[in-house]
């Protein structure tokens, strides 16, 4: 059995039981209106009942406007959807994990709203690549509206109004999606955003949207609620993308994310073991815990243990969170104690709830977005 994995840790004020977090996963199993409903329930109470110590939610869209990336998304974006969430919160602490609700705004990467057939953006340009089968798109992403300055004070209305709901549906904490090609990633992606105002252009000011939700959601829920943030440099469908300037655009970002009231940051790559800058140069879970100093969490291929362990043993993270080796296995603490085997991914395969997969081929790394 694996020692780091199975010591107590802390996210801000929240006192967890291991290090084992179950990575947010797009699962579009949620009512038609984004309620949560009991088929969710059950999927998220496995993961509580197989041991691991933090839930991290599928990402929750915000509004009833712009920020919803799938059809049958589940959201926080009013009353019924926040009361929706409580008794599944209430089952996964039951069972002494702790929840968290992942808070995302999908920008120009939406494929399915219910609320509206445009998307906006930092500029208008399409995402690359093309919509995820799997969750119900096809064809290419369509080309967003430039998001005016009015839409963007409501973006961040929009996170601080579903940062508390998630405090009243119970939730310990939120995660601020900035990963993945979502919107706050866009602002920060050069290639996306070509804007001319004072969140377009340099770094600091691509980077100045994300600041300004943590400040906005960090006054609404109050110091002692715990907020961290995911962030990435590839995105769903751009899985290879990297930052220009590699490491120097990481010891900026992180820095300066590490600056602020956040309590973590929640990385994920391709192989958490691997270069993320090129040969020789640090993991992004490296980076992020060096150049920011806050608790880290690591993710990209972390089922096996002994690989996991490996990472907290080198002090380049704090905790690990599994995407598909956690739908696999969503006893996987469990089996990890007693030294039962693991089992493999297997896509045609998929545990509850499902996506609708059509192409059973699909890349694993999407799964955990």
């Amino acid at each position: 059995m694996s020692n780091e994995l199975f010591q107590d840790g802390k996210l801000g004020n929240v006192s967890v039981k291991n290090r084992y977090i179950v990575a947010p996963m797009t699962r579009v199993s949620a009512d038609d209106d984004g309620k949560a409903n009991d088929r969710m329930k059950a999927y998220y109470e496995r993961y509580a009942e197989g041991g691991f110590g933090t839930v991290i939610s599928e990402g929750l869209y915000l509004d009833e406007s712009y920020s919803q990336g799938y059809y049958n998304q589940p959201g926080l974006a009013n009353e019924k959807q926040m009361h929706a969430w409580k008794p599944i919160v209430e089952t996964v602490q039951a069972h002494g994990a702790k929840m968290i609700a992942q808070l995302m705004h999908a920008g120009g990467q939406a494929q399915g709203n219910r609320y509206t057939d445009e998307t906006i953006a930092p500029s208008a340009i399409a995402p690359k690549g093309e919509q995820l089968p799997f969750y119900g798109g096809s064809g290419p992403f369509q080309t967003p509206k430039e998001i005016t300055g009015e839409q963007i004070n409501e973006v961040k209305k929009a996170f601080v109004a579903a940062a508390k709901y998630a405090k009243e549906a119970g939730f310990d904490g939120v995660e601020i999606h900035g990963a993945n090609g979502y919107l706050l990633d866009q602002f920060l992606t050069d290639y996306l955003n070509h804007r001319d105002d004072q969140y377009g252009g340099s770094l600091e000011a691509r980077l100045q949207l994300t600041l300004e939700v943590i400040e906005e959601v960090r006054k609404a829920v109050g110091n002692d609620y715990m907020v961290g943030i995911r962030i990435s440099q590839g995105k769903v469908a751009d899985q290879g993308y990297k930052w220009p300037n590699g490491e120097e655009d990481a010891e900026y970002i992180f820095g300066t994310l590490g600056k602020t009231t956040l309590d973590y940051i929640h990385v994920t790559d391709g192989n958490a073991t691997e270069s993320s800058f090129g040969e020789g140069t640090k993991t992004l879970a490296a980076a992020a815990k060096e150049f920011g100093g806050l608790p880290t969490i690591a993710n990209g291929g972390l089922g096996d243990p002994e690989k996991a362990e490996s990472v907290l043993e080198k002090g380049e993270a704090d905790f690990v969170s599994l995407g598909t080796s956690a739908l696999a296995n969503p006893d996987l603490p469990n089996r990890v104690k007693k030294d039962a085997e693991l089992k493999e991914f297997n896509a045609k395969e998929i545990l509850m709830p499902q996506a609708e997969i059509k192409d059973v081929e699909l890349q694993a790394e999407m799964i955990s977005e």
